[in-house]
């Protein structure tokens, strides 16, 4: 693939010829995209999925496309008045080959919004898409080989040893999304090549809510960012710290109520709920589930129809949970969100700076400065405030953990310059500093002393 690259890099009109037919050929297929993806959960809500996987992608590129011109224009910088009268620029110039590993969870949207970034960077791409999700592994495959030429973008399907194997090739760019466990071990495969990374991790994202901001509307948005996907979402809140005890009962009861009035009795066919990837995750969950249990925790379902022969996982509440139990040292990726409540905010700033810093970070209050107090003492990958998830879905935002749940970013500019090097570029005229500065030097000490004033 780099050969071809680097026989012909890929100009402005090809670019954007690219992303073109990308967003045409997606398009024609968000309803057979639905259908894989459903397949491969056992039951995703369609509407679930072209919300999560295909307007994201969509966006993407409408952004992508809307800038991509002024992105490639170089820059002109300042050299210094030491090196007058020589110009400087800045070059954006694509690296080569960028690998992508994408997960199950968003399968379309996490494969193709970092793919098509890559294009718009002027790349070519390898992807590895996941293993549990098939059907829409062999979707992408169909719709990239309609796209796009093999020595430009190709698709590798295996098991783990594949992308083991995968993650060691030579990229010039890797980006890997998934769980922290298994970056370390990309990032290890990576090393032997010195290839650069993005990795988008994941970690336990904490909602904070603060004692004026009402519990009834905290509950209507946190159950859309926990419940959506059944949980199974990168920067789906895993935790909430409600500053108030003496509020705890209204706002289990407003969660107990949004759940009700979203999915109703689950016992049923449940379809607007999405299932549990499969029996392995689903196994996990429970084991969790039944550690809390074991331990005294109060657990509370809020909906019948808990089912494992269907991988139906109910959503369910953990009161005050201890912190040693899986629960709060492990990212859930689940219906199951603890509720804790503290007694003041700075003790819920506390709890967060006492454990790794989170992909997402979701503060709710309507006074300002309890906003900003959370935001001056904890680092997070990104934050969407008085809500959840939405930070991700901005397109000129970056998109990126920090320490165990990730680095670098990308989407939009990030992502466009995280893919490319910025080549800097010196132009010298026909006259030159380097033309006078040279020995003897004593001939040139007033010269040198005006440089170094």
């Amino acid at each position: 693939m780099r050969g071809a690259w680097q026989a012909r890099r890929p100009d402005y009109a090809q670019r954007r010829d690219d992303l073109r037919r990308l967003r045409a050929a997606l398009k024609a297929r968000l309803t057979r995209m639905a259908e894989a993806i459903a397949a491969d959960f056992g039951h995703r809500p369609r509407q679930e999925s072209l919300l999560a996987d295909g307007m994201p992608v969509l966006a993407a590129i409408d952004h992508l496309l809307a800038h991509l011109r002024g992105w490639m224009r170089p820059q002109r910088v300042a050299a210094g008045w030491r090196l007058w009268p020589a110009r400087a620029q800045l070059r954006h110039e694509p690296l080569g080959v960028v690998g992508v590993i994408s997960p199950w969870n968003y399968p379309v949207n996490l494969a193709l919004v970092p793919l098509a970034t890559a294009i718009a960077a002027g790349n070519h791409v390898y992807l590895k898409p996941s293993e549990s999700t098939p059907a829409t592994s062999r979707l992408l495959r169909e719709l990239l080989a309609e796209v796009f030429p093999a020595e430009r973008v190709a698709v590798a399907q295996g098991g783990p040893e594949v992308g083991q194997a995968f993650a060691a090739l030579p990229f010039d760019h890797l980006v890997f999304t998934g769980s922290t466990a298994v970056g370390r071990k990309v990032m290890a495969a990576a090393a032997e090549h010195l290839t650069p990374l993005t990795l988008e991790l994941g970690g336990k994202s904490p909602a904070i809510v603060c004692a004026d901001y009402p519990p009834e509307r905290a509950a209507a948005r946190l159950a859309t960012g926990k419940w959506f996907n059944a949980g199974q979402t990168c920067i789906a809140p895993d935790y909430v710290l409600l500053v108030g005890r003496q509020r705890r009962e209204a706002f289990v009861q407003a969660l107990r109520a949004e759940v009700t009035s979203r999915y109703g009795d689950l016992s049923g066919e449940a379809g607007d709920y999405a299932r549990i990837i499969d029996e392995r995750q689903f196994a996990r969950l429970q084991a969790w589930l039944d550690e809390a249990h074991a331990r005294g925790c109060t657990v509370l379902p809020l909906a019948a129809g808990h089912d494992p022969a269907r991988r139906l996982f109910a959503p369910t509440l953990v009161l005050d949970p201890p912190e040693d139990i899986a629960l709060m040292r492990e990212e859930i990726f689940g219906p199951i969100l603890p509720v804790l409540a503290v007694d003041s905010l700075e003790q819920a700033i506390a709890f967060v700076n006492a454990r790794p810093r989170p992909l997402a970070l979701y503060p709710f209050s309507h006074d300002r400065r309890q906003v900003e107090a959370v935001l001056g003492s904890v680092l997070a990958g990104g934050v969407t405030v008085n809500d959840t998830l939405l930070h991700f879905a901005a397109t000129g935002l970056p998109f990126g953990g920090v320490g165990p749940s990730g680095m670098g970013a990308y989407h939009g500019r990030a992502g466009f310059d995280a893919f490319g090097k910025l080549l800097p570029v010196l132009w010298q005229p026909r006259r030159s500093l380097t033309d006078r500065i040279r020995p003897p030097y004593a001939a040139i000490d007033r010269l040198i002393d005006l440089i170094v004033r």
